[in-house]
């Protein structure tokens, strides 16, 4: 298969193009994205860079025009960044969207297609402690209200025989290496990243912040397995993945059990609350199940302390 990322540049198109560069089926890895790499940013041997804009309907259709093609769709204005610039994100996340959904329909080969949602679909003063894969979208931020509307295009082009999609719904991933980015989930990362590289780290959030996470690996391996999938989805496309719903007070306990572990000097955390990311933490699914993805054999994590030490062997390498 021919594989195309968008946003392939940022943390999980680059981690997911490590992962599929190593395998037999896959032909060839085009992660396209906004600009080139940054410094530092290792793209993997087998991996082609390609530039340009997700909102340019001529470049995204001359881009996926290839045969046996497989597109993972991560390109998005993420959370924090959208409240702050709501135009930007309906025309990327929207717009820039079915661009790439009206690409993989003039193909005329039903490519299949793996879109990156959230749990931040999810919201609202009836959703309930624990999200299902059945509970109905009300999302409270333009990100989520976005993420929705394109989960409801990728059934809609699956049903008219367009494209072959499915949907995952991710939780927040953990551990993101490198600077925190537009995110409000970016704390869930630096908790961890901040301490781990010895540096103290103020945590805009309360302690007893409860979110679901999914380990970075883990998260990879459950879009590869999604796109791989030839039955079982059904008419309903969209499922969520398998997370661990985790206190903040329990990722920072996690760190200093790791970092005891391996004699590192942690950095310390100190709450100093931020109204603006706490008050868009405070409207997420603090649980989350994924009975379908199970099912279908999507993988878990097993703990925190796993995901930890999965990101320490990563940086080291």
């Amino acid at each position: 298969m021919n594989v195309v990322v968008t946003g392939g540049l940022g943390f999980i198109g680059l981690t997911l193009a490590h992962t599929l560069v190593l395998r037999d089926d896959v032909e060839s890895v085009t992660l396209f994205d906004a600009g080139p790499p940054a410094p530092g940013v290792r793209v993997p041997a087998g991996a082609e860079t390609a530039v340009g804009d997700v909102c340019d309907p001529e470049a995204v259709r001359a881009l996926l025009d290839r045969d046996d093609l497989v597109v993972f769709h991560l390109a998005s204005i993420v959370s924090a960044g959208a409240e702050r610039d709501f135009d930007l994100a309906w025309r990327v996340n929207l717009d820039g969207g079915q661009n790439v959904f009206e690409a993989c329909r003039a193909t005329g080969r039903r490519p299949r297609l793996v879109f990156a949602s959230t749990l931040a679909v999810f919201g609202g003063s009836a959703m309930p402690e624990t999200v299902t894969d059945e509970t109905r979208p009300t999302p409270q931020t333009t990100y989520g209200a976005t993420k929705a509307a394109c989960e409801l295009l990728v059934n809609d082009y699956t049903r008219k025989g367009f494209l072959d999609g499915r949907t995952a719904r991710l939780p927040t991933v953990v551990i993101r290496p490198g600077a925190p980015n537009a995110a409000a989930s970016s704390f869930a990362s630096a908790v961890f990243r901040e301490p781990l590289a010895g540096a103290d780290y103020a945590l805009p959030v309360p302690l007893d912040t409860r979110v679901p996470v999914i380990g970075a690996r883990t998260a990879v391996d459950c879009l590869v397995r999604l796109a791989e999938l030839d039955e079982g989805l059904g008419d309903d496309r969209v499922l969520n993945l398998p997370s661990l719903s985790v206190t903040v007070e329990e990722m920072v306990e996690s760190v200093q059990r790791v970092a005891a572990e391996r004699n590192l000097d942690a950095g310390r955390v100190e709450v100093r609350e931020d109204p603006a990311v706490a008050g868009i933490v405070r409207g997420w699914a603090r649980y989350a199940s994924a009975e379908r993805a199970l099912a279908l054999g999507l993988p878990q994590d097993r703990d925190l302390d796993s995901i930890v030490s999965d990101y320490l062997s990563l940086i080291r390498s």
